[in-house]
């Protein structure tokens, strides 16, 4: 394959998404969730994995592409010697069974238009039993069934493992496609109509964008980073997956591939600050109630990531029939760095629970008693090291960023009990261990020297995460500690104009070969702490690149490459698009000026 992965825009129905490339393909597809088996596979394999592509015939790319306005519905379009043809692309909201529907609309001429369906269950490695049954080509195998159907029909038929259909639209002129996944156990599920179902998309996104408080600059990339944000909900529990992908590599060729179709706890306050600041309570309560589920039961048991429903157990395996996107092997199934001790996490959700607090949020009768147990687990557990909240898998170390956030953890329980003194807890052991904490970190994790924080204790090595102190309220924006961190992480992390998470050639510490692209959340945090540090100029110019790093439709992957000039990771990433609307909000919205959590709130 010769597509980048900015090459790809997203449709979905807050279940799961796919994948749409400028050529018409769909090119990765879980069903029925984020994190099932998928159906298309093409993105991490070939055509023979799965795919299904409709556009005119002998046409490459397409001439242009778009959403709709303020919507997750797309338009692609090609202009051919024939004519002008659209196809436009969506997932409704399901009833039950998710459907995919790609309408294809004659726009000016008499174009000839091809679909090729290439159904590949069990990522890329199942061929379906393919049949004729009313109207349908209908596709079974094991677990799985999918229903594909044309309004009005056209003529279809099989060949080279494949359904194929040929027909010509003139201006005017509409041909729909639906395909519908159900348990191969359970009858057809009912129809969708594809049109009402666009006309529904359409007025139901528009509704949902007409919320937005946010009306600065960029409004236009913000709307997409929150739509984007929607489109990675897991609707039926509220919860968020970092990303629709897996093993997109953090660098072509390399072996930094991951599965990120999970639910992070790492970014419960960002998400939570994005979306309460851009008006969206309910998601924002639904997010937190998928957060007190998941969490529930022994504090020490506390995961870094859980499923989609709070699922525990996230085994990691490696689909080795596929060959990985641009060659980058291994591709992997599962997450193991789910069984890693990371502390930062309970700072995470007990920012997460004070900031739903204070503003506003309903409170649960049970979430002071699960905060207190948290910080009674740390109590005795603060002084361990960890993994960190990137996940190396060099083994434990003192990381700075995790005790600060042991440090918030202690300080939002205190505020807590401060604002709200008919609540019960430990209001003197709290406020000392949050001295205590302060103190070591400041005293071991700190190079006087040269002036900045470190990423772990005794380290020279510095990490991006650093970049959080003077929002997460560690230390002021003006001490000059802070101003240190922040001028020793530009220089020492910089890499093309924006900012690596941490030297990957430093011994040791991640335990992976290879290195990675500029991390695009960090360089978000970075724009936000050159405005705290007051160097405004600078961080509004740094988050006009940052913008422009955005592809044709507005989605952004984890990471860039400066020197490819590509994105790389997972795509598209909640954490960038939560970073660049919270950033948005920071240095153009009503949000600079709050210090304690992470979101501009």
């Amino acid at each position: 394959m010769n597509a980048r992965i900015e090459d790809y825009a997203l449709i979905g129905d807050e279940q799961t998404a796919a994948l749409v490339g400028r050529d018409g393909s769909i090119d990765w597809l879980c069903l029925p969730r984020f994190d099932s088996g998928a159906c298309f596979a093409r993105l991490l394999g070939d055509e023979d994995n799965g795919h299904w592509r409709i556009a005119p015939n002998g046409a490459g790319t397409c001439t242009r592409r778009a959403y709709r306005t303020d919507t997750l519905v797309l338009d692609t379009e090609w202009d051919t010697p024939e004519g002008t043809v659209r196809v436009t692309d969506l997932m409704p909201q399901r009833d039950r069974a998710p459907d995919v529907v790609r309408i294809v609309e004659g726009v000016s001429g008499r174009v000839t238009v091809h679909s090729t369906l290439r159904l590949r269950f069990d990522y890329g490695s199942i061929v379906p039993w393919v049949r004729r049954a009313d109207g349908h080509r209908v596709a079974v195998a094991g677990p799985d069934s999918a229903w594909l159907r044309t309004e009005p029909p056209v003529h279809t038929w099989g060949e080279h493992m494949a359904t194929h259909s040929e027909f010509t639209v003139a201006e005017g002129e509409r041909v729909a496609f639906v395909l519908t996944w159900h348990p191969s156990h359970e009858p057809r599920p009912a129809l969708v109509d594809p049109y009402e179902a666009l006309s529904v998309s359409v007025r139901d996104w528009r509704r949902w964008t007409a919320r937005c408080r946010y009306d600065g600059p960029h409004r236009d990339a913000v709307v997409r980073s929150l739509i984007t944000l929607k489109a990675l909900t897991y609707a039926p529990t509220g919860g968020i997956v970092a990303a629709a992908t897996t093993s997109l590599p953090e660098e072509l060729g390399g072996v930094r591939n991951w599965d990120y179709r999970f639910c992070w706890l790492r970014d419960a306050t960002l998400t939570l600050g994005a979306l309460l600041s851009a008006g969206y309570h309910r998601e924002a309560e639904a997010w937190r109630d998928w957060l007190l589920r998941a969490v529930a039961g022994d504090p020490a048991d506390l995961q870094i990531m859980y499923g989609l429903a709070g699922e525990r157990r996230l085994t990691e395996w490696e689909a080795q029939w596929l060959s990985g996107f641009a060659e980058s092997t291994p591709v992997r199934i599962g997450n193991e760095a789910v069984e890693q001790l990371q502390l930062d996490v309970y700072g995470e959700v007990m920012d997460s629970l004070y900031l739903a607090r204070e503003t506003g949020l309903s409170t649960k009768p049970h979430m002071w008693s699960l905060q207190c147990a948290l910080m009674t687990f740390l109590e005795s557990a603060w002084r361990q090291p960890d993994e960190g909240l990137w996940e190396v898998r060099g083994g434990r170390r003192q990381f700075v960023h995790s005790k600060v956030m042991v440090w918030v953890a202690a300080d939002r329980a205190v505020r807590t009990l401060e604002k709200h003194p008919h609540l019960s807890g430990d209001l003197d052991g709290w406020r000392a261990m949050r001295d205590a904490v302060h103190r070591e970190v400041c005293e071991q994790g700190f190079d006087r020297r040269r002036n900045t924080f470190t990423q772990y204790y005794g380290s020279r090595e510095l990490d991006a995460s650093l970049l959080l102190i003077p929002r997460l309220g560690f230390l002021p924006p003006d001490d000059p500690r802070v101003i240190g961190t922040v001028d020793a992480i530009r220089e020492d992390l910089g890499h093309g104009g924006f900012v690596r998470r941490y030297d990957t050639d430093a011994v040791g510490v991640d335990g992976m070969p290879g290195g990675e692209g500029a991390f695009l959340a960090c360089s978000f945090w970075l724009a936000d702490a050159l405005h705290m540090t007051g160097r405004t100029d600078e961080a509004r110019e740094l988050f006009e690149r940052l913008v422009g790093l955005v592809n044709d439709v507005g989605l952004l992957a984890e990471e860039y490459d400066p020197e490819l000039g590509r994105q790389v990771g997972n795509y598209p990433q909640a954490f960038s698009h939560i970073a660049l609307v919270n950033t948005a909000l920071t240095l153009f919205g009503d949000g600079g000026d709050r210090k304690t959590g992470h979101g501009a709130g």
